[in-house]
């Protein structure tokens, strides 16, 4: 699987040292360090920075900005794929009204990946995978916190219904905010993202001991080592699972 590494992340030497050669995520919201991410990274995909803008009180209403941003991006050759804009606490009628509007939606479907909130139902999930080449999961809702037992429960039955009777995605599958190597190695996943980089290479109290590394720059590559060195599964079996089924004693209890 493919693994994304949110942006940006200070300082921008730390930055370079976490993609380079690798993967990428930049969103709408903070393009700051695309240029870096263009020059070194192996590929990149963007977010539209829904989640972001939603979090600070002020939701994006136009999406044009955005779309622009897109056609010039989806040009270039470490381009992958872009995040559909959605509304995180919309109902799937405003949802489906977004992916409607997606400009690439019948010449070029595989420059954007739409979103499915684990609120929603499978019917839409179902939908989804049967018509996009790769779908973007968000926790949201009742499921809004990664890891809990509800949680693991609906993407459980999320894989039961966007797997075939062999285990394996009608389409690819996009964990967002799920670059957990406890998280992503449980399903099987084309990639994931999340900015637990950018959020811990700065934090000077989580790096104690002999074996420190002696600056941010050997932080983040430290960091990604070990995210990296995890891959997804290759077929989804629930009941092949039994670490997955303790998680879920462990998170009920």
């Amino acid at each position: 699987m493919i693994h994304y590494h949110g942006t940006p992340i200070t300082p921008t030497t730390a930055a370079a040292k976490a993609v380079f050669a690798g993967h990428a995520f930049v969103s709408f919201h903070r393009p700051d360090q695309l240029g870096i991410v263009l020059e070194v990274a192996q590929s990149f995909a963007v977010d539209n920075g829904a989640f972001s803008a939603w979090r600070s009180g002020k939701p994006i209403t136009d999406w044009n900005p955005f779309y622009e941003w897109v056609a010039e991006l989806h040009r270039y050759p470490s381009f992958d794929f872009a995040v559909i804009p959605d509304v995180i606490d919309g109902d799937e009628e405003a949802n489906d009204a977004l992916l409607a509007e997606w400009p690439w939606r019948e010449r070029a479907p595989w420059v954007g990946a739409p979103v499915w909130h684990l609120h929603e139902s499978l019917e839409r999930l179902e939908r989804l995978a049967m018509a996009w080449p790769r779908v973007c999961l968000g926790s949201s809702g009742d499921y809004a916190q990664v890891g809990t037992a509800a949680w693991w429960t609906r993407m459980s039955e999320a894989m039961d219904v966007v797997c075939d009777k062999h285990g394996r995605p009608v389409c690819k599958l996009h964990g967002l905010r799920m670059l957990d190597p406890e998280v992503f190695s449980r399903f099987p996943f084309a990639s994931a993202d999340s900015t637990n980089i950018a959020q811990n290479v700065g934090i000077d109290s989580k790096w104690k001991g002999a074996y420190t590394p002696a600056s941010k720059e050997s932080r983040a590559q430290v960091m990604r080592e070990r995210i990296e060195s995890r891959q997804s599964l290759v077929f989804w079996d629930r009941r092949a699972n039994p670490i997955q089924t303790s998680m879920f004693m462990g998170a009920a209890a």
